[in-house]
């Protein structure tokens, strides 16, 4: 593979390897406890924050910079001879002897050899406590001795990170920076804290409240908290004049750009090797010393630091643990197994807020992407996932509607309008019960956020209720400013547009909830439970009315068009000349049963001819090349870039979903070996430029010169669907209320697989075997060597272990 001019997957698949450090771009690892958070390249580069992205930035990002990574952590070296160098090559930018970068599960691993000095920094931040830990190891690989001046330096930003980047000449005169001899630690903090989610005049009166400490277990011979004292005139990270002095200046900030700079001296014998430790983290602002100083003391020795490392990779087993697949192919295993859980994880705590792509600035967490984000993480932590979603459902108005997002550490959010919000909710409450069979969790009261509160059962059907509310004359719900898909932003601006494509959402969510409340009055004692057998009629009825509507109106003749504008005209349309057909509208009509099995079946064969490339299935064609007012941004996007026709992974997702819905499992399968991170990135990895080892949100397709670059990593919520789709619809382990169903949709050239799964506090060890070359169907289950009827595996007794044998072929 191509991907070897970079890297590789270690035989576990748990580490990516990077062999040299020019990357087609910074490649990105994300090390965090939910709490503290820091990204960090392959290079060092990153920023770190606590919480909140916007609100509690930590260090600095300085965005459009070139590399765009800049700056970072870093760690100088500097020799007798006045050479210097940094521990991550950047941003020194010398060439080392020899270079690695082990992107592992939480935490980074950089290895270099230069001018005889073998060293490794590893970074990432323990689970119990608020800090990041910086873990170094030299060696003196010469024959002579070595007297080096070791620099650890970061640019802060204390607080509010758009404060700081669009006022930063008023907003440095807030910074304090000092440093503490008996502490050996400089502390930092800003006198002023924006809140806001504008910047303005009219901000609350009020310090920061947290401060920062900075430290090593180095002696400190001196330091710098000033940027300008440390970096010198005309000069950058690349080449500070501080590393040009014995020393530093020792400055401390009253009013300044803020920095922290700590200056040591090491001295190494031949073959000599040592070890030492770099801590940055915060607290809260009262105390803060008396707060701090017992987790410096716990974590600023090599033992201390390396004891928490061993416990962040031991967490990282366990949460890997809830799966475990052995397919033909070896990328999907890696996916399934390691980085599709590691990246859904990633998406549940950085949302689409702390990211290169999404600066952390201007939109908190989304409803709708939170709801699906919790997914991936439902499988090893059930409790996270059902306290988070208590907090986005608290995110709710007692109408049903719902903010679109908001900001964590100050609950302020954006109501939009958006159609398909409130439906994420009944979703997530769906994916839960179905995994934990937690009926008692409906019954927990949640605030509203208008004031009020109620059962989350009565949640979930005001969520129905509010969205039904909404329905033109049509029977089909309005487009407003946006469905899930935000760039068809002005379709239903004036209120008379209908999106097809939430017409198919709600009939999904209609269904869903309906079976859901048919299992609630034996399992829930909650006050709303009275209401759930009309409830569960009603949106029966509605289902069938929505679903008409769509059949009758918005069948194309081949394919579903995607929505009607305010004009009247219609959108993803055999009449269009661009824009003619929507992956989304036919994925979802199979999904969710509004389709009948031919037309489903046309449907997505339709999309599959007109939509599908090498590379993988697109999210519309033909791209806009003119531009449209009366459908919005996706037409002013760059064609084949984006949402303008663009292999849109999250659109990919459900085409494998949509796929799997008819038994397509060959389509689905293709769909989904083309569109992995790994495939893509060795057809050509300069071109491809993002991680290989994580899904980016999408992959320039055919419409546009640069036909396989990708763009938005990360921090997509492809990610969590890709996984779900790998297990739940192609290898077809996936949770009910009753039990664990085993419904495969595999390619027909596949001889079986093997799943390991837990589910409810058993583990279930299934085999499958497919001796006849099906895609799709089950002919036999057997669960400790006993048939069972139809394909759902009973419920066992949780400490309890199965053995299941699944024979492919037509059903009996």
């Amino acid at each position: 593979m191509a991907l070897d001019k970079y890297g590789y997957f270690t035989e576990d698949g748990k580490e990516f390897v990077i062999t040299r450090p020019d990357t087609p771009a910074p490649w990105v690892n994300y090390i965090s406890n939910g709490r503290y958070t820091g990204l960090v390249s392959n290079t060092g580069g990153g920023f770190s924050y606590w919480m909140d992205p916007r609100d509690s930035r930590i260090t600095r990002f300085r965005y459009n910079s070139l590399p765009w990574d800049r700056p970072g952590r870093y760690v100088y070296l500097k020799d007798t001879d006045d050479v210097y160098w940094s521990l991550s090559w950047q941003p020194t930018g010398h060439q080392p002897d020899e270079y690695e970068c082990r992107v592992g599960l939480g935490y980074q691993t950089i290895r270099q050899l230069y001018r005889e000095v073998r060293s490794e920094i590893t970074y990432f931040v323990p689970p119990d406590d608020d800090l990041e830990i910086w873990l170094v190891r030299l060696r003196n690989d010469g024959l002579e001795p070595k007297r080096l001046h070791a620099v650890s330096y970061v640019e802060l930003c204390l607080g509010h990170a758009l404060q700081d980047l669009i006022m930063q000449p008023n907003d440095q005169h807030f910074n304090l920076v000092k440093f503490s001899r008996d502490d050996n630690t400089i502390y930092a903090t800003k006198n002023y804290w924006v809140t806001n989610r504008g910047v303005s005049v009219a901000q609350p009166n009020q310090a920061w409240d947290r401060y920062v400490f900075f430290t090593s277990d180095l002696q400190v011979e001196s330091w710098d908290g000033l940027k300008d004292a440390f970096i010198g005139k005309w000069r950058s990270e690349s080449n500070p004049a501080g590393l040009e002095n014995d020393l530093l200046s020792n400055t401390d900030v009253t009013s300044g750009d803020a920095c922290a700079a700590l200056q040591s001296v090491i001295v190494l014998e031949p073959r000599q090797e040592i070890e030492f430790v770099v801590l940055m983290g915060c607290v809260p602002a009262e105390n803060y010393r008396e707060t701090a100083l017992p987790m410096i003391r716990k974590y600023r020795t090599p033992a201390g630091a390396k004891s928490a490392l061993a416990q962040v990779k031991t967490n990282w087993d366990r949460y890997l643990s809830s799966v475990h697949v052995e397919t033909p192919d070896p990328d999907m295993n890696t996916m399934l197994n390691v980085w599709g859980m590691r990246q859904s994880w990633v998406t549940f705590n950085m949302n689409r807020n702390a990211g290169y792509y999404h600066g952390g600035l201007l939109f908190g967490v989304g409803i709708r992407d939170q709801s699906q984000d919790m997914m991936g993480p439902l499988l090893s932590v059930p409790g996270e996932v059902a306290d988070r979603l208590c907090e986005v459902l608290s995110k709710q108005f007692a109408d049903g509607s719902t903010l679109h997002n908001y900001f964590k550490l100050t609950g302020v959010g954006e109501k939009t309008g958006h159609s398909d919000t409130p439906l994420w909710l009944p979703l997530a409450v769906i994916n839960y019960l179905k995994e934990t069979g937690d009926w008692a969790f409906l019954g927990r009261i949640v605030p509203f956020y208008d004031g009020g509160e109620s059962d989350i059962l009565d949640h979930v059907m005001r969520a129905c209720d509010y969205v039904l509310s909404q329905l033109t004359e049509n029977h089909l719900p309005k487009f407003g400013p946006g469905d899930w898909n935000d760039t068809l932003d002005y379709v239903g601006r004036k209120g008379k547009g209908e999106s097809v494509w939430v017409a198919h959402f709600l009939c999904y969510i209609l269904r869903e909830t309906a079976a859901m409340l048919d299992q609630v009055a034996n399992q829930c004692p909650c006050p709303s439970v009275s209401y759930v057998e009309d409830a569960a009629s009603r949106y029966r009825a509605e289902y069938e009315l929505v679903k008409q509507a769509l059949n009758d109106r918005c069948w194309d003749g081949e394919w579903y068009i995607r929505g009607i504008r305010d004009d009247g005209d219609v959108i993803g349309s055999s009449r269009n000349k661009e824009g003619r057909i929507f992956m989304n509208a036919q994925s979802w009509a199979a999904i969710s049963g509004v389709a009948e099995e031919e037309r489903a079946k046309l449907a997505l064969a339709s999309a599959d001819r007109l939509l599908t490339t090498a590379r993988g299935p697109k999210i519309l064609s033909p791209s806009y090349t003119q531009v449209d007012p009366g459908v919005g941004l996706a037409t002013r996007c760059v064609p084949g870039k984006k949402e303008n026709g663009a292999i849109f992974n999250h659109v990919a997702a459900w085409a494998i979903l949509g796929n799997c819905a008819i038994g397509e499992g060959n389509r689905a399968y293709s769909y989904y070996r083309k569109t992995l991170p790994m495939v893509q990135s060795g057809l050509d990895p300069d071109l491809y430029k993002m991680e290989p080892y994580v899904y980016s949100e999408y992959v320039t397709s055919d419409d546009h010169p640069t036909f396989g670059q990708a763009s938005h990593a990360w921090l997509t919520g492809s990610g969590v669907w890709m996984f779900r789709d790998g297990l739940d619809y192609i290898l077809g382990v996936r949770p009910t209320y009753d039990g664990l169903m085993i419904d495969p949709c595999i390619p027909d050239a596949w001889d079986g697989y093997r799943v390991t799964r837990k589910f409810r506090g058993a583990t279930y060890e299934i085999e499958v075997t497919n001796p006849n070359h099906v895609q799709h169907g089950v002919a036999r289950l057997e669960i400790d060597g006993k048939p069972t009827d139809g394909n759902v595996l009973p419920v066992v007794e949780k400490g309890q272990s199965a053995k299941v044998l699944c024979v492919m072929g037509e059903a009996r």
